[in-house]
């Protein structure tokens, strides 16, 4: 694999809750990521970094990155921060290691402490924005407001950082109205990038509480996964590179009974690219036929995208068109994104 082809090597480390100032209504980081809220110490951060390096799918030369997760990395004490990026930096001036990436909460920003952060190679900064509904934010107990999420992102913009904003549809108060009107807003931000969590609920919070009471009603899978379709359609088609939708899988996530309802998926990002894949080809895929089997060709890098999870993308071809797919035959000579289809 040549040096250009290589993924991005990313060094997590977690910090969950920790600098938090309270938890929110649908918060529970230790159970998302399988890690207790713990005080992060160079030391620890270093030994990480070691062990990774140690990893075959590491290659010096390729872009890596120690991405701190979870937690409010800006409101650490001064200390804490220099001692835990002082820790990468050396791999950094090195260039063992690409880049520094954290996580933070859009009302948790001081010149003071991005000026550190500029100081030790962070280029990234990711902000819980969440949503863009200053009502849906209170019901959640964000604790900060929309304008406060307009405002972080246009100080870390003009101080040179990346920006990141991680969206959350489906929280209570919220709809798809209200969610889509939040993407406009995010696109006149312009941010770096974007990541699409669909709001679970998790056994322990607050959120769970009102499901219970069936005061709050979570999104269905396929309304997720038509949302956040949309949202991804729209933020790309601006330059905004929507880098994750869904939450990871940990072993305490996992565990039985954990997540009580909502689009949970191991695979929910393929479920939305395939999703986009299969709209972007409807009128191919779905026009009028007289013949009851068809042929489809698809670039091969694009084939699992058609298929779907599970073979389901074939599965709602034959049912929408009332035709039977024969053959998917691989073709190199199709641009990207697009099919031919034969029939017959």
């Amino acid at each position: 694999m040549s040096q250009g082809k290589l993924r991005p090597f990313i060094i997590p480390v977690f910090i969950p809750h920790t600098g938090c100032p309270h938890r929110c209504l649908f918060c529970d980081q230790e159970k998302i990521t399988s890690r207790e809220a713990w005080p992060i110490t160079g030391g620890t951060v270093r030994s990480i970094i070691d062990a990774a390096l140690k990893s075959p799918k590491f290659h010096k030369g390729g872009f890596s990155q120690v991405a701190f997760y979870g937690g409010t990395f800006t409101r650490l004490p001064e200390e804490d921060m220099k001692g835990v990026l002082g820790a990468v930096s050396p791999f950094v001036k090195e260039r063992i290691i690409s880049s520094i990436r954290v996580s933070t909460r859009p009302d948790a920003l001081d010149v003071k402490r991005l000026l550190i952060m500029k100081e030790f190679f962070v280029d990234t900064v990711e902000l819980g924005v969440q949503s863009m509904d200053n009502e849906v934010l209170s019901l959640c107990r964000r604790g900060h407001t929309m304008q406060d999420n307009i405002d972080a992102v246009q100080t870390l913009k003009g101080m040179g950082f990346r920006v990141g904003v991680q969206l959350m549809p489906g929280l209570p108060g919220d709809s798809e109205s209200r969610f889509h009107d939040g993407i406009s807003k995010i696109i006149d931000l312009a941010p770096s990038m974007a990541r699409l969590y669909p709001a679970l609920v998790i056994e322990g919070t607050e959120l769970a509480d009102l499901y219970r009471a069936k005061r709050y009603r979570p999104l269905t899978l396929q309304e997720a996964v038509r949302i956040c379709a949309s949202a991804c359609r729209r933020l790309e088609e601006k330059g905004i590179p929507v880098i994750r939708m869904g939450l990871m899988s940990s072993p305490s996530l996992l565990e039985k009974g954990r997540i009580l309802d909502g689009p949970w998926h191991p695979a929910f990002g393929f479920l939305v690219r395939s999703f986009l894949f299969h709209e972007l080809n409807t009128a191919v895929l779905f026009k009028k036929r007289a013949t009851k089997t068809m042929k489809i060709f698809v670039n091969p890098r694009d084939e699992p995208l058609l298929r779907g999870h599970k073979n389901q993308g074939v599965q709602c071809i034959e049912e929408k068109t009332a035709a039977r797919v024969l053959e998917i035959i691989p073709d190199d000579t199709l641009p990207g994104g697009r099919i031919r289809v034969e029939n017959l």
